[in-house]
C-alpha cells in the first residue's frame, strides 16, 4: 500500500456460510489495507473468494469475525442503516450487466443515488449532468439504456456510481459484458479517474483487465496468496510458471 490516507482496513476477517451441515469459508482470514487514490485489482477463479470479498467491502454483506474499518470507522459495529448511508455516501458500484432501469432515460438513472441522500431537484439535475459529461456522454442524456451501445451504458453506470463524488469506485468484473475495443475505453476511463484522484477497487479475472491497475491482489480459497504491484505481480506469475490464477 502506498502512504496516502487509509480507507479500507481489513483484520482476519472470516465469512463463513452454512451449506447443510457443511461450514464453508468463502473468506479465510482476510487481512489488508487500501489507501485513498490507490487503482486495485481482486483477482482469482470462481470460488476464490473475490465476490464475496467485493460484497463485504461494498457493506453489502457482514463478516463472520474479524474487523472491517472504513474511512476509520469500524462497519462491523454499525446498524443496518449505518451501513446503508455508508454505502450511499462513500462507495459507488459499477456492474458487469450495468443495471440500468430501461424506462429511465440516462440523466434519470444516474440521478438515482441522489434521490436517496435526500437532494433537491435542481442539485440532483445538475450533479448528473455534471457526472454523464465527465465519462464522455453529456450527449446522451435523454437517451434510454435501449438507445445506448454496451460501452455506452457502462458509461452511464460509471456516472451513476460517481455522482454522490464516493471516496472508493467499487467495479465487479466492468468489461465482462464488453467486446476488447469497448472494454480499452472503459479501462481508459478508469485510468483517466484514477489519475483525477479517484479511489478504484476492480474485481475481476482477467489478467489483461487487472494490469490497468497498479495493485493485484490475487485470492485462492478464501484466502490472500499475494498482494504486490502490477510489475511485481508479472514476476511473481512467470515464477510459478506462468500459470494465471
Amino acid at each position: 500500500m502506498n502512504n496516502s490516507k487509509t480507507l479500507i482496513k481489513l483484520n482476519n476477517i472470516k465469512r463463513t456460510y452454512k451449506v447443510g451441515s457443511e461450514s464453508i469459508h468463502a473468506l479465510d482470514g482476510v487481512s489488508t489495507e487500501i489507501g485513498e487514490n490507490e487503482y486495485v485489482a481482486v483477482m482469482g477463479h470462481s470460488g476464490s473468494g473475490k465476490s464475496t470479498m467485493m460484497n463485504l467491502l461494498g457493506c453489502l454483506d457482514r463478516a463472520t469475525s474479524g474487523t472491517y474499518e472504513l474511512d476509520g470507522k469500524d462497519t462491523t459495529k454499525m446498524s443496518n442503516s449505518a451501513l446503508a448511508h455508508a454505502r450511499n455516501e462513500k462507495i459507488g458500484f459499477v456492474f458487469q450487466s450495468f443495471e440500468l432501469l430501461p424506462r429511465l432515460n440516462a440523466l434519470k438513472n444516474v440521478e438515482l443515488p441522489l434521490i436517496y441522500a435526500r437532494n433537491g431537484w435542481f442539485m440532483r439535475h445538475k450533479k448528473a449532468k455534471k457526472a454523464l459529461e465527465q465519462v464522455g456522454l453529456g450527449d446522451r442524456i435523454g437517451h434510454r439504456p435501449n438507445q445506448l451501445s454496451g460501452g455506452e451504458k457502462q458509461r452511464v453506470a460509471i456516472a451513476r456510481a460517481l455522482v454522490n463524488e464516493p471516496d472508493i469506485l467499487l467495479a465487479d468484473e466492468p468489461t465482462g459484458n464488453l467486446d476488447s475495443k469497448t472494454s480499452k475505453g472503459i479501462l481508459a476511463l478508469f485510468t483517466e479517474l484514477h489519475n483525477q484522484g479517484q479511489t478504484i477497487i476492480m474485481v475481476t479475472h482477467e489478467s489483461d483487465v487487472a494490469c490497468h491497475a497498479k495493485r493485484i491482489i490475487r485470492m485462492l480459497d478464501g484466502k490472500i496468496i499475494s498482494d504486490l504491484p502490477v510489475e511485481q505481480d508479472d514476476a511473481y506469475q512467470y515464477r510459478l510458471g506462468g500459470q494465471r490464477l
